[in-house]
């Protein structure tokens, strides 16, 4: 069965979060930064998450996040990922609220809520996918250039209900990461940051 009959079959945000990437990774470019390069000082910033490129989950899907931790896992930042699913659009916007990390690990939980919805596509159009609900993803940062052991990996994002988790809090909480690095997708292009204070 192929990827885009899943897709058409299934709950769609279920599936784009268990998919794994299924082409070999080219090497990582400059990250796209979608905030104020300023924001990495941020005052009271203990922790920072941030990139931007693309990575295949079935589908080319396009992302870029900067987000700064402050108190506890308390965040602020921003969110965009697309793709395209059958000539219909997949596109989310959102304000970053939460933001854990595992410095030892260099993985990231980035938690916020949906201000802008730009999907056409049917199964993200549903009430979980309107503005003021709540959009999760989680990333791990491999390092930079040549002498990474391997590409920087990112999931597509959630929603109500993904996993059994309801809110972005509880997935900025319980920091899921199954069994290593599985339904995380390597960036085809671009970088991930994470960094701890």
């Amino acid at each position: 069965m192929s990827i885009r009959t899943l897709l058409a079959d299934f709950t769609a945000p279920l599936v784009l979060a268990a998919l794994s990437g299924c082409q070999a990774a080219q090497q990582p470019t400059a990250p796209m930064d979608p905030v104020d390069p300023s924001f990495s000082t941020h005052a009271g910033a203990t922790g920072s998450a941030r990139g931007g490129g693309h990575f295949d989950a079935g589908v080319d899907v396009t992302f870029s996040f900067g987000v700064v931790q402050l108190d506890g896992f308390e965040a602020v930042g921003q969110l965009h990922f697309s793709t395209e699913i059958d000539g219909e659009a997949v596109e989310f916007h959102g304000r970053a609220t939460c933001l854990t990390i595992d410095a030892v690990n260099d993985r990231a939980w980035i938690g916020g809520v949906v201000t802008q919805n730009n999907s056409t596509r049917p199964a993200f159009t549903q009430p979980i996918h309107d503005a003021g609900r709540d959009i999760w993803f989680r990333v791990v940062d491999y390092g930079e250039g040549q002498g990474a052991p391997q590409v920087d990996r990112a999931t597509f994002v959630g929603f109500e209900g993904s996993a059994d988790i309801i809110t972005s809090v509880e997935y900025c909480e319980t920091q899921p990461w199954p069994d290593e690095d599985a339904r995380t997708n390597p960036l085809t292009q671009g970088n991930i940051q994470v960094r701890a204070r």
